[in-house]
């Protein structure tokens, strides 16, 4: 059976350092992660895509859900990705461009996945990116890439991941879905990191006018007030779009800018103070929901808001 990387066996794989358990946000974002996972077994450094974390903007109810732009795919690793129009049943797509040697990258509902066990494997319906590596449909079967590794499923999941229940009269099923076109011959990683540090310019000017996480700050205990009368289980969700992607923001940009170059190194100790920040506000916002006592949030962002600060005006000397 074709795979886009052969020999890959979700059994014997080892996940990019980025993905470590002992990093502040082991997991990002489920895009963010896919990727990072795809250029390791591509055996090219993810470090180098980060750059875009300089534009995260606080978006009034949530973080900047952030992405690595196709532009800078291509332009630092050669990898052309685009929209793979869906117009029959979605495997049949899928077992095309895999014949082909292209990854596709489809949104798909993690109910079904089982790598998402004790979060939302059949308990929760939930919109994810996965990119498909090995696709059986004898089998009823299928490797792919997901948050921070690569992972199997099979029958059931399989049937319910691609809708094979659906009948004739029933709404067609239409992901968004991407498909990736790979080099023949990838970059030196010198060549990487001179594009990435072109790209640093390019990234610090998308820069928000105005301080973000100040920005945030400004609403945090009053979104938290009305988390606290919604379902426990919101919170997860809140957390997740505001102080994970905050956090797992400047963490990547901590890293980004150490791989980049060690004139950046004061700038990343901020970035990943602003990291730790977020993390260590997680639990305040935890205790605060559960007791409904908002009071002790007022400030909790200010070193964090202080050290984005520190980080831009330390880049704009050197950018």
């Amino acid at each position: 059976m074709a795979s886009v990387f052969a020999g890959l066996a979700p059994d014997a794989y080892s996940p990019h350092a980025l993905h470590d358990s002992e990093r502040m946000w082991p997991e990002t974002n489920c895009y963010i992660d896919l990727w990072i996972e795809v250029l390791n077994s591509l055996r090219l450094p993810p470090e180098a895509m980060l750059g875009f974390t300089m534009g995260q903007d606080f978006e009034g109810d949530q973080f900047t859900f952030f992405k690595v732009s196709l532009d800078d795919l291509e332009a630092l690793y050669g990898i052309r990705c685009t929209e793979l129009a869906i117009y029959d049943r979605i495997e049949r797509h899928v077992a095309e461009q895999i014949r082909r040697g292209r990854l596709c990258l489809i949104e798909m509902d993690s109910y079904f996945m089982p790598d998402t066990q004790g979060v939302g494997y059949r308990r929760e319906h939930g919109k994810t990116t996965v990119a498909i590596n090995r696709l059986d449909m004898e089998k009823r079967e299928l490797d792919y890439f997901h948050n921070g590794g690569f992972f199997h499923l099979s029958g059931e999941d399989f049937d319910g991941l691609f809708q094979l229940h659906l009948t004739a009269e029933d709404l067609p099923f239409l992901p968004y879905t991407e498909f990736a076109k790979f080099p023949d011959a990838s970059p030196s990683e010198d060549d990487i990191r001179q594009t990435a540090r072109r790209l640093l310019p390019f990234h610090f000017a998308r820069r928000p006018a105005a301080n973000p996480i100040r920005a945030f700050a400004a609403v945090f205990p009053g979104q938290v007030e009305a988390v606290a009368e919604r379902p426990f289980g919101f919170f997860h969700k809140y957390a997740f779009n505001t102080l994970r992607q905050l956090g797992a923001n400047f963490e990547l940009a901590g890293t980004h800018l150490d791989w980049l170059s060690r004139e950046f190194g004061d700038a990343a100790e901020q970035a990943r103070r602003i990291s730790e920040v977020a993390k260590s506000v997680q639990f305040q916002l935890a205790r605060a929901v559960t007791r409904k006592k908002f009071d002790p949030l007022q400030t909790a962002l200010d070193p964090a808001a202080d050290a984005w600060d520190a980080i831009m005006g330390l880049l704009e000397k050197r950018v």
